[in-house]
């Protein structure tokens, strides 16, 4: 049996649903009526929700901040329910599991799924936090990230420390702010942080510009790695208007390799040489092809003077293969060639409470993908990587 019962495993990509009191519970009073917080829907109403329509219905619960509103979409809280009933209506914290907020609640269904600790990303802020970004208030929106980021390191991952790896978020529209909180989340323990995977898609600076080295500094200095979602730039895969949403879904795994490619084709891994990224839930069976890809495209282009950001002196198979991370849920064709890719830089996740999550029987679907991994190998995917990068011992 590779999967022994002695390897805890570590998932380094779930997500959490904020309580309804994280920011009025730690703002001002005079921000209530502005920070996040969540209101009860008295009368039945049509509100946009991004590119779509949400129809409000009396009792239902949304989020208020600033002068928008957006509901906990249910597909954000799918652990527990059959796939039939899993679909985009907003739902109410007392149809959720409570271990989708509450993080004492959490444990147990951690320990159901037989998964030791979770590294759990935002939900209402985006996965790198980008809802502050676009807020109008930057003063508030300042405290709201310094509130989320407090909740999580004194409250969710104080709850269980030795089971919870905290991720922090930036004021990513001021550089300089954010390496100061980089700087004030470290001192208190802080992990890792939730960087968007290509900020250029959230019209914010390039890798291939000078604006984020002191984040990149402070966060190397700190070593806490960069962890990045798919979707957290908000870049979404092209397909035609009329394609489901599931088309989109499928294909979101290639906005990593889009990061990846900018990445090790920009000067940031030169400047900073101890950084590290850790890829959330864009599956890893992409990447013995874009290593080789991104090899024969060097090869091509790295004696072009206008090329000037490309390393000629290393292949991007080796930056990656040295700074790089990627992680998966349940990926038999990434496990087959995980050598392609260097065992030694994968990484494993369980995406509770959301409807990729196999929960709870994740330990039981990663018995099956690891049949024919010896068990060190599978100890280093699912526990011994995760420790060892966001120094959880």
């Amino acid at each position: 049996m590779p999967l022994t019962d002695d390897i805890k495993m570590i998932s380094i990509d779930d997500h959490l649903i904020e309580p309804p009191g994280l920011w009025v519970d730690r703002l001002p009073a005079k921000y209530h009526d502005r920070c996040p917080h969540v209101e009860e829907i008295t009368e039945d109403r049509v509100e946009p929700f991004y590119a779509k329509e949400v129809h409000l219905k009396k009792g239902m619960q949304v989020w208020r901040y600033e002068d928008t509103l957006e509901p906990n979409v249910g597909l954000t809280a799918t652990a527990g329910l059959d796939v039939k009933d899993r679909n985009f209506s907003p739902v109410r914290f007392d149809q959720m599991r409570r271990g989708t907020y509450d993080p004492v609640a959490r444990l147990a269904d951690m320990d159901e799924d037989g998964v030791w600790a979770q590294a759990p990303f935002p939900s209402l802020p985006g996965f790198s936090g980008s809802k502050f970004l676009r807020g109008k208030d930057k003063d508030l929106a300042l405290l709201c990230v310094r509130a989320y980021n407090d909740f999580v390191l004194d409250e969710w991952c104080a709850a269980a420390p030795d089971r919870y790896i905290s991720l922090i978020i930036l004021p990513m529209w001021d550089q300089d702010l954010s390496a100061q909180e980089v700087r004030r989340c470290a001192a208190k323990g802080a992990r890792s942080i939730a960087f968007p995977d290509n900020p250029a898609g959230l019209g914010l600076p390039s890798y291939q510009t000078t604006a984020w080295d002191g984040v990149f500094a402070a966060a190397a200095e700190a070593q806490m790695p960069l962890s990045m979602h798919f979707g957290g730039s908000k870049i979404i895969p092209f397909v035609s208007p009329e394609a489901p949403q599931a088309a989109v879904t499928a294909l979101f795994g290639i906005t990593l390799f889009n990061s990846m490619a900018e990445l090790v084709m920009s000067p940031v891994f030169k400047k900073h040489p101890t950084l590290k990224v850790a890829y959330s839930e864009g599956g890893i069976g992409w990447v013995p092809y874009a290593l080789m890809r991104m090899d024969q495209v060097w090869e091509d282009y790295r004696e072009y003077p206008i090329e000037n950001n490309v390393d000629p002196d290393r292949r991007p198979s080796d930056v990656v293969r040295e700074h790089i991370y990627s992680c998966f849920i349940d990926d038999p064709v990434g496990i087959g060639l995980r050598h392609d890719i260097g065992v030694d830089k994968l990484l494993w996740e369980s995406d509770y409470p959301h409807s990729d999550s196999l929960w709870p029987n994740s330990r039981a679907n990663a018995q099956k993908v690891f049949a024919d991994v010896p068990t060190e190998e599978v100890r280093k995917i699912v526990e011994t990587n995760a420790r060892d990068l966001f120094r959880f011992h």
